[in-house]
């Protein structure tokens, strides 16, 4: 039965998101503005696909479209492919153009739900049932401008990925233009500032943020012993959460991550010092018999927002990627070499032809800066 009313879609201000009838969902944003979605199964996965924006698509014209979209994918098809002449509306763009980059992303990577979560929130609710040969600048515009000064990276984010699909279109011979472009830039305000970088405790505030962490109640045990593992190792989020049992040769206390799990690509040996060692074995207490190091409460891969959370929750001051900005600190007042200490962020430096010439990743002594690092974070060595 019908849920939403004419009325009710006019007046509502309250942020959420409103059911109705064969899958159509209005969501409200913050700002006020209302779009239409439908929410059904294609091909054994749940989709969300845009239906526009209201007033432009009214309450009757979205459930029409929600009930056409429903009896196709019943039966089998994929409802972005509803136009006779043959031609992909952007969410089915969407959806090839992830599939074409899927090859190269990293497997488990954040990338394909980064693409899918922004262009869902900003951009398929409003263009998403339009044609790709339909989609004009005025159309980018209206996805860019709520956002374009007050979620300044997002949106360029948005835009390179609009730009992504159009470019793609153009390949495929759907259109000869790139709506996306430059010209849209020139046309939108200017943003301020540049990418804001994470912010960092001071390298002797961390030891007190861990301990605060490892004494927290309301973090699951796994949670803490990971934050503390990726502060003992100066990685990134990924690369703790990621974590399998056969990367860890506890013999020789070392951590060896594949390639296929770097940023950079390349394989990264990590040396485990003293406490890192203890961090392993206190986890095994509390995990099953998971492959995962650090396994979430509910199993499996610890999900990114968990982690980043904590600093948020317990008023750390700095934030979770930060930590190696910390540690790089201690690294350049402590006197460690630079060359050593961007070994141990798994950074490159100098030149190509400089790096083909270092073949060594420094293991030996990465391992006395690490057990100096924990020694200092721990408080045993000041």
């Amino acid at each position: 039965m019908p849920k939403l009313t004419a009325a009710f879609v006019r007046s509502v201000t309250k942020a959420g998101k409103y059911g109705d009838q064969h899958g159509l969902i209005l969501r409200v944003q913050p700002s006020g503005s209302k779009q239409w979605i439908w929410r059904g199964t294609v091909g054994g996965k749940r989709r969300d696909l845009g239906l526009g924006g209201y007033p432009y698509v009214t309450l009757a014209e979205a459930r029409a479209k929600a009930f056409e979209y429903r009896k196709t994918a019943r039966s089998g098809n994929d409802p972005t492919k509803l136009h006779s002449d043959g031609l992909p509306t952007f969410s089915a763009a969407v959806e090839a153009v992830i599939a074409l980059y899927a090859g190269k992303w990293k497997p488990g990577g954040k990338s394909e739900g980064q693409w899918r979560s922004s262009l869902v929130t900003y951009v398929t609710p409003v263009i998403g049932p339009k044609r790709v040969d339909e989609i004009t600048t005025a159309d980018v515009m209206a996805c860019l401008a709520p956002i374009w000064t007050t979620k300044a990276e997002t949106a360029k984010r948005v835009r390179q990925r609009i730009s992504a699909i159009m470019k793609w279109a153009i390949a495929e011979g759907h259109r000869s233009d790139n709506p996306a472009g430059a010209a849209v830039v020139a046309a939108l305000p200017k943003q301020n500032g540049g990418k804001k970088h994470h912010r960092a405790l001071p390298h002797g505030e961390v030891g007190a943020a861990v301990l605060k962490v490892r004494e927290a109640k309301g973090v699951y045990p796994t949670h803490r012993l990971a934050f503390e593992f990726l502060v003992l190792t100066a990685v990134r989020s990924a690369e703790v959460r990621g974590a399998v049992w056969s990367e860890m040769n506890l013999e020789t206390a070392t951590w060896v991550i594949p390639a296929r799990r770097m940023k950079a690509a390349r394989e990264h040996r990590i040396p485990l010092s003293g406490r890192a060692i203890e961090v392993l074995a206190e986890v095994r207490s509390h995990s099953d018999d998971s492959n995962w190091v650090f396994p979430a409460r509910a199993g499996g891969e610890i999900p990114s927002w968990v982690l980043t959370k904590i600093p948020v929750r317990l008023d750390l001051g700095g934030t979770l990627h930060g930590m190696r900005s910390s540690f790089r600190d201690w690294c350049g007042e402590t006197g460690v070499a630079r060359e050593v200490a961007e070994a141990c962020l798994a950074h490159r430096i100098g030149s190509a032809a400089e790096q083909a010439y270092a073949r060594s990743d420094l293991l030996a002594r990465r391992r006395q800066i690490m057990e100096a690092w924990a020694q200092y974070v721990t408080g045993t060595r000041t």
